[in-house]
């Protein structure tokens, strides 16, 4: 894959980040598009200001969390659809300063991610339903016309964006990220040339006014077996929002650890969202999840770093493989089948199997085995505890003395006298 070989790197080397959508949304309870979703008029949207005081809020329990679950950066929405600034713009008055808990929560988050060696990235969203200048150029989640009173303008719009991106990038220390959200389908170079000068090293998505350096698949694996250029797939903890919502239904542990498996095992970054609640904290069954998510994390990770893909080295898709060194990690992202497995056509054995998981060592030899006994021999893992590991992805680590050498070995053909009783 591209490599930048500049300060862009970073996110090859930080692959789990936590997503933060927190907003004015919040205080409703149901979704950070409740405006859209439930025709709400801009006149009663805005009133949710005067109730937005999240008095328990303090980043580095957040960051607590982002730690535990073995997480190396964050994103935070700075402004989602609706308008609102999370932090204390001097372009809009549609902002956290004005409600009664009266801070600025990013200048709070990005001292805290700072102080603490977490990446700080940023979203920002194209479309506005708040912004009287802000303009349907023809994407989704827009608006299906303009609130009363508004003036669509284009220009008076980006000028906005600009002056918005502005203060972004230049009062917050270092940003590693700009996630933009929901292509406007306008070019407009200017703007993340602006964020480059701005902050020398960062990454930008492909979402924006313009081409970026990274792809943004959005709840779902994409098929394949690596991907091409650098991707940071986005999930959420819960099926029904982004925005904290109070009767959520929250994927599985497994779930989320198939997906992020995959995603890792084919070169890519994941990004799991959560939605702190209208007071400011992480709700307890969503930061539950993530500590029981790192915890397999912690025991597996290295599986991914510093590791490549090499799920081509196998010929078939009941798991996939990444490679480091002298070492192959057999990655489960659907459960095992049964507590053996052949990996075909590899023909040499390892030194030692041992099951990241628990530390176990499992059998590993060359065997020509019935279902393979016209192809083989190949190397065959035995005993995986498959019905104890349910609950968890099984990561599976090869050490070979040299595996050059060891892919290098052919198979042979049965031959004849071997099937004499």
């Amino acid at each position: 894959m591209q490599h930048f070989n500049d300060g862009r790197d970073w996110f090859f080397e930080r692959r789990f980040g936590m997503f933060v959508h927190w907003g004015l949304y919040a205080v409703p309870e149901w979704h950070e598009q409740i405006q859209w979703r439930r025709s709400i008029p801009k006149a009663d949207y805005v009133k949710l200001v005067s109730r937005f005081n999240p008095v328990r809020y303090d980043p580095d329990d957040w960051l607590d969390v982002v730690q535990a679950a073995g997480m190396q950066y964050l994103c935070f929405t700075t402004k989602h659809h609706d308008g609102f600034c999370m932090w204390d713009t001097a372009h809009t008055d549609f902002k956290v300063t004005n409600t009664p808990y009266g801070r600025d929560v990013l200048a709070m988050l990005a001292e805290a991610c700072h102080r603490r060696g977490i990446r700080l990235c940023l979203y920002y969203s194209c479309p506005d339903w708040h912004h009287p200048h802000s303009i349907n150029l023809g994407g989704d989640h827009q608006l299906a016309e303009p609130n009363p009173g508004d003036e669509p303008d284009l220009m008076r719009y980006l000028e906005y964006v600009r002056l918005q991106v502005t203060e972004l990038g230049t009062r917050y220390g270092q940003i590693s990220a700009f996630f933009w959200d929901i292509p406007p389908k306008l070019n407009v170079p200017a703007l993340n040339d602006l964020l480059r000068r701005l902050q020398p090293g960062i990454m930008i998505n492909d979402r924006g006014y313009g081409p970026g350096d990274y792809s943004t698949p959005e709840r779902h694996v994409p098929a394949g077996k690596r991907f091409a250029k650098p991707t940071e797939a986005c999930q959420s903890v819960g099926r029904q929002s982004w925005g904290w919502r109070a009767d959520e239904d929250y994927y599985s542990d497994l779930l989320l650890m198939q997906s992020l498996d995959r995603i890792l095992a084919m070169d890519g970054n994941y990004l799991l969202n959560v939605g702190p609640k209208p007071d400011g904290t992480i709700a307890a069954e969503q930061a539950d999840l993530l500590r029981r998510l790192g915890s397999w994390f912690e025991r597996v990770r290295e599986s991914w770093y510093g590791a490549e893909p090499a799920s081509d080295l196998i010929g078939h898709d009941e798991c996939m493989l990444t490679r480091k060194g002298n070492s192959l990690y057999v990655h489960f992202p659907t459960p095992p089948a049964s507590t053996g497995l052949v990996l075909n056509p590899i023909a040499a054995a390892p030194r030692r199997a041992v099951l990241l998981n628990t530390g176990e060592e499992l059998r590993a030899a060359v065997e020509r085995v019935p279902s393979w006994f016209r192809a083989g021999p190949f190397l065959r893992l035995a005993g995986i505890p498959v019905n104890r590991l349910a609950g968890e992805v099984p990561i599976i680590r090869l050490d070979f003395d040299d595996l050059g050498a060891a892919l290098a070995v052919k198979t042979t053909a049965p031959g004849a006298d071997e099937y004499r009783l």
